[in-house]
């Protein structure tokens, strides 16, 4: 009894502590494609052999090197390295999980739901159980996006657990995400308080369009080209009028990039200014949506030389209230908590590195 009671002081105090950051892009993987195969029913527990999106990989090194685990297995395979990595060395809060699963790119939507209820069943006993004593650990359910019924479906399934905090998908998809044959998502979102996280990965691969005019030739193409899928993916959103037919409903947007907000929100509002008998359904100006329904991550966050430009872009895209911190671990663009941002005035720093995580997520 006495060794109980001491674990739960230990807890106690290690949460106490523990009250600095929430990074809302962590990067868990499993140990082999076995792990994820045992959640899977026949056919498709033959069929899957894991992988990647495919094409356009970093053709240096995808990850951190010193993420890789010393007994073997990819970067952010070992709970306790990320840990050490992350957790204790930062002093996070909460770790917001995000798996890659890649499900959005198959052409048979069955497979990419069995990947996706997969990878749920395997997140929700390893690292929102097993590994997380102490609740730092915070989870996405993967969903489907070809699929929305079924994905709306599987949010149901997971929505009462404690430790699952959104819903996420990848940037990649056959149609901007503010078009109506994605509403069951987003009503399943709805309905049980859950954000809808977009995060990159199968932007042009399999059967989903690349958002840039043709398909890039490098790495370096694609992956500074992302920024433009989530632009046009927010865009939909606000056109669409998803945010009138959904109140409720919330987004963040994950590794997409940042000092584009601002401007596009000028434009945008300007083109609302001609255009809004188009778009009836909008009751008030496109950005006006913004600070109710939609939040973005920092990473990559693109740094000028003058810190003081970057201050000024933070101002103008209303980072105290829309911007939250994520470093992308393990991978090789890997944001530090303590260097990837210039020195911020204390109120700043504190909204955007946990009291808008905390906010959004109910944390």
């Amino acid at each position: 009894m006495e060794q109980m009671e001491q674990q739960q002081v230990t807890k106690i105090e290690q949460k106490q502590t523990r009250t600095g950051i929430v990074d809302c892009d962590v990067h868990p993987y499993p140990r082999n494609a076995g792990e994820i195969r045992s959640y899977m029913q026949q056919p498709w527990r033959e069929r899957y052999n894991g992988g990647g999106r495919g094409f356009y990989g970093n053709p240096v090194h995808g990850d951190r090197l010193d993420a890789r685990p010393p007994q073997g297995g990819p970067s952010g395979s070992d709970p306790e390295l990320l840990r050490k990595q992350l957790v204790d060395e930062y002093g996070y809060a909460y770790a917001i999980l995000m798996p890659r699963a890649f499900c959005n790119l198959h052409p048979d939507p069955d497979f990419g739901n069995a990947i996706a209820s997969a990878y749920n069943d395997w997140l929700a006993d390893t690292w929102l159980s097993k590994y997380n004593p102490d609740g730092v650990f915070k989870g996405s359910i993967t969903v489907n996006t070809q699929d929305p019924q079924a994905a709306a479906r599987e949010i149901e399934r997971w929505a009462g657990h404690p430790h699952f905090v959104q819903v996420m998908t990848d940037s990649g998809a056959r149609a901007p995400f503010g078009q109506r044959q994605f509403y069951p998502i987003y009503e399943a979102c709805e309905k049980f308080g859950l954000p809808f996280a977009i995060h990159p990965g199968t932007d042009g691969m399999g059967i989903n369009v690349q958002p840039s005019p043709g398909y890039p030739t490098h790495y370096i193409e694609w992956h500074t080209c992302l920024s433009l899928g989530f632009q046009a993916h927010l865009v939909s959103f606000l056109t669409e009028g998803v945010f009138e037919r959904f109140p409720g409903f919330k987004i963040v947007l994950v590794e997409g990039g940042v000092s584009w907000l601002a401007p596009l929100m000028w434009r945008l509002d300007a083109e609302y200014k001609a255009l809004r008998y188009e778009v009836p359904w909008l009751k008030r100006k496109p950005s006006e949506y913004l600070r109710d329904h939609v939040r973005i991550t920092s990473q990559p966050l693109e740094r000028p030389d003058n810190d003081g430009y970057l201050l000024q872009i933070f101002e103008m895209m209303d980072a105290e209230h829309i911007l939250m911190f994520s470093s992308d671990y393990p991978h090789w663009d890997f944001d530090s908590p303590t260097r990837a941002f210039p020195k911020l005035p204390e109120s700043l720093h504190r909204r955007i590195f946990y009291e808008n995580a905390q906010e959004w997520y109910k944390l």
